[in-house]
């Protein structure tokens, strides 16, 4: 049976192209770049230009490099299926850059960028609800965003 995470320690899956895919306990604090690293690093010349190697990590976070995006972020420079910059299943408030959060409804630049402000002092989202604490989300843009969003 697996270890339990400590409560100094994290637990992430790095798959994709990186070196040694699976599991990796990390310090809780890490970053997508130490989890990279713990994966001996990014294979070849695949492009990680997706990944936000700065954002802190959660416990039981899935990074995956190289491979198709999850539902509801786009590609760089908003490339990806269906309409254009229109979500495609619910954004990850934990995971989305500045310009995926735009794409939702009621949420320009500076609103989501107060979302990944909130993101960064709090060491991500633990829960949709917690979107209540944002600067600038009522309870109406609050009701219309929670479909739309997950951790």
């Amino acid at each position: 049976m697996p270890k339990e995470p400590q409560g100094d320690q994290i637990v992430v899956d790095v798959s994709g192209k990186v070196r040694r895919p699976g599991i990796h306990r990390l310090p809780a604090g890490s970053r997508v770049a130490d989890a990279l690293r713990a994966a001996g690093g990014i294979k070849g010349a695949t492009d990680a230009s997706g990944l936000n190697r700065a954002r802190l990590l959660m416990d039981g976070e899935q990074v995956v490099v190289g491979g198709p995006l999850p539902p509801g972020t786009a590609a760089p420079g908003g490339a990806g299926g269906g309409a254009p910059g229109a979500p495609t299943g619910p954004v990850s408030l934990n995971t989305a850059t500045v310009e995926q959060l735009d794409t939702l409804p009621g949420v320009g630049p500076v609103l989501a960028q107060h979302i990944v402000d909130y993101r960064s002092q709090h060491g991500g989202f633990r829960s949709v609800g917690e979107l209540r604490e944002v600067d600038g989300i009522g309870d109406r843009r609050f009701s219309d965003l929670q479909p739309l969003v997950r951790p």
